[in-house]
């Protein structure tokens, strides 16, 4: 079973998370405050943390910058009322996977495990690079052989997918699963078109080709 470490000091706001992951199947541990947490995941780590970013004895993004620095790389979701630019920026800097300003739906929380669950290994980097490619996750850019590429958001989200995912082959309802949020493949080439958008700035002209279309099963990236 999937366990969930939860560090949330306001009742109400507990008992309503502790309730809906349950409900959906994840075993939960709940900390009110920070300090105990540490120890406990050093002996059992939980497949996901959710912090609040606010305890009465510590601050969250301590409990992550320690683990961090200890080496535990369990995903981590903050949870904050501070929802400005430059708080979740930090957040992310402080080594969380992911920032989820408050208040917010238990879907969306669900959904965003969820997420976690399903990244790679090195989805925590802030700063992913396979071959030319350079991918700053906190200023939503990226580069191939210093050439800046100008995407739009959705086509960073592709280029960072198939990044993560190298030398695998990525299929149409794995992209449109994770990084559309689609549960049900819509009758559209949407796919398709975002690829085509995205390998026309990724693979200029003279330059080795990135991203190859597997005939009948989706696509691939390969940095060399």
């Amino acid at each position: 079973m999937t366990s969930i470490c939860l560090i949330e000091d306001d009742p109400g706001t507990a008992q309503e998370i502790l309730i809906e992951l349950r409900r959906v199947g994840y075993q939960v541990t709940h900390f009110a405050t920070g300090r105990p947490v540490v120890a406990a995941i050093r002996e059992r780590p939980p497949d996901v943390l959710v912090v609040d970013r606010r305890l009465p004895d510590i601050e969250g993004l301590e409990i992550i910058e320690t683990l961090r620095a200890e080496g535990v790389r369990t995903p981590a979701l903050v949870l904050s009322a501070m929802s400005a630019l430059n708080e979740r920026v930090r957040g992310l800097r402080s080594g969380g996977d992911d920032y989820l300003s408050k208040p917010f739906a238990l879907v969306e929380l669900v959904a965003r495990i969820e997420a976690l669950l399903r990244r790679p290994a090195n989805a925590g980097e802030t700063r992913l690079i396979a071959g030319p490619i350079d991918i700053d996750r906190l200023t939503g850019t990226a580069s191939r052989s210093g050439r800046p590429l100008h995407l739009a958001r959705r086509e960073l989200d592709l280029l960072e997918y198939l990044v993560q995912r190298e030398a695998q082959i990525v299929t149409r309802s794995m992209l449109l699963q994770d990084v559309w949020g689609y549960s049900f493949e819509p009758r559209s080439n949407v796919v398709d078109v975002h690829i085509g958008r995205l390998r026309r700035k990724v693979d200029a002209k003279d330059e080795m080709p990135l991203i190859h279309s597997v005939r009948g099963q989706g696509y691939r990236f390969r940095s060399r």
